[in-house]
């Protein structure tokens, strides 16, 4: 009895309708509003809980899927994303084309930030928990482990792992896994 008087007090708490309220409104600002602003080729898939920002500077290419809760910002002036075809891109990945300078003696977040685009070439595939940052290329066919933090150019069909990513092998012709 007293779980179901506890649900019925939330669900009657103000509280939790306006909470609900926000975030409505999160989705449709970081999601819906957003996606009507992206570019992208035929067959693109992505999770309903992807985050976009400026995606006006975002594109994607034909085939590529963006999996659950993973977060795509574009700079707020000039920093671009663009995904080559047919990219894979897993649970909780993060990319970012927008950095804070870390100057001391002045709030992070009050520095100006540095914008640099992030262009994954065709058939990349950046597992879970990756996060790349700004001014970063991956090259076609580059596998970028999961918990990656990419910082630097990665070269075509390399498979690299790590914080800050390495590359550790190549991808080869009729290999499987």
């Amino acid at each position: 009895m007293g779980s179901a008087r506890n649900a019925l007090s939330s669900l009657t708490n103000v509280k939790t309708f306006l909470h609900a309220l926000r975030i409505s409104h999160f989705y449709a600002y970081s999601h819906v509003k957003q996606v009507a602003k992206l570019t992208r080729g035929d067959d693109v898939s992505f999770a309903p809980n992807v985050s976009f920002r400026n995606a006006e500077r975002i594109t994607l290419g034909a085939g590529t899927h963006i999996g659950e809760r993973s977060i795509v910002w574009a700079g707020n002036n000039t920093g671009r994303i663009l995904l080559g075809a047919k990219c894979l891109l897993a649970p909780n990945v993060v990319l970012t084309a927008s950095n804070y300078g870390m100057a001391a003696g002045t709030p992070v977040m009050d520095q100006p930030t540095v914008e640099k685009d992030i262009v994954l070439g065709d058939d990349v595939w950046l597992g879970a928990h990756v996060v790349v940052t700004a001014g970063v290329t991956i090259g076609d066919g580059a596998v970028i482990g999961a918990g990656a933090v990419v910082t630097r150019d990665i070269p075509a069909n390399a498979i690299a792992v790590g914080a800050p990513a390495k590359v550790i092998g190549y991808r080869r012709a009729g290999e499987g896994s």
